[in-house]
């Protein structure tokens, strides 16, 4: 994320999840009744986003995201050609038009400029920015952080039922939820093992009641953020580095390498962290921070690089320490 302020990005990712309580069921129209793969819709077709149904006259052609997770999955679903711009936070894949454009700080006019006939933003939007887009008579889908694995593929069949490519959005939901299931099947058996997910150095982390926690749930791991969470009653609680080593987790997820540089080595120097679990026994794994935070096709990345680590602090603790 380059240097944008860590706080202020799970700030904005708390907000994000807030919002989403509203729900991503499969309220699409357009996608067949039992879930199987639903041929392209004619136009216009309808879907819901965070909290109003959304009508798409046309097939849209001038797509401006301003969520890195939606950017990937239009380019996952086929819609690629038809995105015009993306925020400066859209990385992937390669090639991707970004701009300046920004989700934290939105500009009407700067959105406009790009003559969009669809705008994908995060439901934490603020509803001004929301509402100045569709004044001028532009198809706005919020898109809210979703609650679990099953909204987030709701998402890609939704994003490819928008875009003029349904089937395609339902194979890559499948195709996404085959892998993640397969891989969390080839998770180790054996008691739990206790989870840190790091966001940043000031170790703010994610407890299970985020998305990312609930795939450690998924993977049976113990999650050692969730009495801070319920304690601060925020999903996105910051731990001390005293708790941490108390809570002596035997896996530690880095999802700060990019941002801020942070490797297995330099947390093994931290003072009193050689004594953790999963410094002694080589279960610290730096996972690419965008691929850590993105509900988009790189979910099984994310879940294939965490079992890996499982199977490592198994096989190096010889079972629960």
């Amino acid at each position: 994320m380059g240097s944008r302020s860590r706080t202020g990005v799970l700030l904005a990712t708390a907000a994000a999840l807030a919002l989403s309580g509203s729900g991503c069921g499969d309220s699409s129209t357009g996608s067949s009744a039992d879930g199987s793969e639903a041929a392209d819709a004619a136009f216009p077709v309808t879907v819901r986003d965070a909290t109003r149904r959304v009508t798409i006259e046309r097939r849209p052609e001038r797509i401006v995201s301003l969520s890195p997770s939606a950017t990937e999955t239009l380019f996952a679903v086929g819609a690629g050609d038809q995105v015009t711009a993306v925020d400066d936070e859209s990385d992937h894949p390669r090639g991707v038009p970004t701009t300046d454009l920004s989700s934290y700080q939105p500009n009407v006019e700067a959105i406009a400029g790009h003559r969009p006939d669809l705008v994908v933003v995060p439901a934490s939007v603020p509803r001004d920015v929301k509402g100045g887009l569709r004044r001028l008579g532009l198809a706005v889908l919020a898109e809210p952080a979703p609650d679990g694995l099953e909204d987030a593929y709701h998402q890609m069949r939704e994003l490819g039922l928008a875009t003029g490519h349904a089937a395609a959005g339902h194979r890559l939901a499948q195709r996404v939820r085959g892998e993640v299931e397969r891989r969390i099947a080839a998770a180790p058996d054996g008691p739990s093992l206790d989870v840190f997910h790091e966001l940043d150095p000031d170790l703010y982390s994610a407890s299970s009641d985020t998305f990312i926690g609930r795939i450690y749930e998924r993977l049976g791991l113990r999650n050692v953020a969730d009495p801070a969470a319920r304690r601060t009653g925020s999903p996105y609680p910051q731990l001390s580095s005293e708790a941490v080593v108390s809570a002596n987790p035997d896996l530690v997820v880095l999802a700060d390498t990019e941002c801020c540089e942070q490797t297995p080595a330099k947390v093994a120097r931290r003072p009193g962290w050689d004594e953790v679990s999963a410094v002694r026994n080589g279960a610290v794994v730096g996972i690419d921070d965008d691929v850590a935070s993105r509900w988009g096709p790189r979910i099984p990345a994310f879940v294939t690089r965490v079992v890996d680590a499982m199977e490592v602090a198994r096989e190096s603790a010889g079972g629960r320490r």
